[in-house]
């Protein structure tokens, strides 16, 4: 390692609570002086942990490939034809580039992306990575202080032609929501006392509950953002209904909002009674929600980390012989709103509960439920 890769590795052990260890060491390669001193500035401005995390992977990736198909490191601001550039060697129709080994990324550079573990993948990149990382481009661009040419016609149609001739249909990030009857499948596999299956049950009733919450939310959940509320009629319109124990759980800063916005959303019934049993046989009064448990059963102070939350959920479904391959912790999520429209609930009470500020976005589950549920698809059955 040279001499400037030591220091620039020195220097991003700032980060050393977002990036891990070994990922640190190649970004130190990867990144010049002054890309280190964006993410420390960034981190410093208190930006969020993931977002951090995705900047700095997708800075590495830029200089990389930058280097690599330009001979010259990122530019800043970088020019319009780079960008260009950038668009036409990741998005591109497989079916020329077979034809036409010029078509697309040229080899080299491909090679060079894969002898550094960033290039995994063969074909053209999924249009939403590509739109992703000029994102991050766009937005380090505008930290230095630059305006750059992200929003100009040229760089904006050639994204939509090239994501047209890529071919490649949009991904869901859970290709099966998780509907509450595939919920109770998965808690039917929490049924002993173990922590593991208490953590788990609990983690999946949460979640669910309290309007599909991010992965990210629930690792970063903790005792001190639980408050108890006043309980709460099981049926608000019939004076004599039964009261259900109620929490509200305090998000801070999301993936949609900041820690000012104090983004909350409720717990209401048995999902507060299993979170309480979790809570109270773990012995956990303040700090991380949800915890480690090693394989003899030992209670860790550490927090479950994101990918492990989606472990949990994909463990889960195998236990209940569903297709591991078809869920994920985003499941949660997409399944409530698609519950809340298979119910008829509002799509602005839905809302309310799963924190979701686009209306376009929350409605595409509940147009699928309508569609489900209308005439129109009936008209020759």
């Amino acid at each position: 390692m040279s001499d400037a890769v030591s220091r620039r590795a020195e220097e991003l052990d700032a980060l050393d609570a977002i990036l891990p260890f070994n990922r640190r060491d190649q970004l130190a390669a990867l990144l010049t002086d002054d890309d280190v001193e964006t993410l420390k500035h960034l981190a410093r401005t208190g930006m969020g942990d993931n977002t951090l995390r995705a900047l700095s992977s997708d800075l590495g990736y830029l200089e990389s490939w930058c280097t690599l198909a330009t001979g010259d490191d990122l530019p800043w601001p970088a020019p319009e034809t780079l960008l260009l550039k950038f668009v036409a060697h990741h998005l591109f129709d497989p079916a020329t580039r077979a034809a036409d080994p010029a078509h697309g990324m040229p080899s080299e550079v491909e090679e060079g992306l894969r002898s550094l573990g960033l290039l995994r993948s063969d074909g053209p990149h999924a249009p939403s990575t590509v739109r992703r990382r000029l994102t991050s481009w766009s937005i380090l661009t505008r930290w230095r202080g630059l305006e750059g040419a992200f929003s100009s016609v040229s760089l904006k149609t050639a994204l939509r032609l090239a994501a047209r001739a890529a071919g490649r249909p949009r991904q869901r990030k859970s290709r099966q929501a998780v509907t509450a009857d595939i919920l109770g499948q998965l808690i039917a596999t929490c049924s002993t006392d173990r922590l593991v299956d208490l953590r788990d049950r609990a983690i999946l009733l949460v979640a669910f509950a309290s309007g599909g919450r991010r992965r990210s939310e629930l690792a970063n959940l903790r005792v001190e953002d639980l408050a108890e509320e006043e309980p709460v009629a099981a049926e608000p319109a019939n004076p004599a209904s039964p009261l259900l124990p109620c929490l509200s759980l305090h998000l801070g800063r999301t993936k949609t909002t900041t820690a000012d916005d104090d983004a909350t959303s409720l717990l209401i019934g048995r999902p507060v009674e299993i979170l309480r049993q979790w809570l109270e046989t773990a012995g956990i009064t303040s700090g991380p929600v949800f915890r480690r448990i090693d394989q003899w059963g030992n209670l860790s102070w550490r927090p479950l980390s994101p990918q492990s939350i989606n472990l949990v959920v994909k463990d889960r479904c195998r236990k209940a012989g569903l297709d591991a391959d078809r869920f994920s912790a985003h499941g949660l999520r997409s399944g409530f709103l698609t519950e809340a429209a298979n119910r008829g609930i509002p799509i602005q009470e839905a809302m309310q509960q799963s924190q979701h500020k686009s209306v376009s976005q929350a409605s595409a589950y509940y147009n699928n439920a309508e569609r489900r549920m209308g005439r129109a698809a009936r008209l020759i059955v």
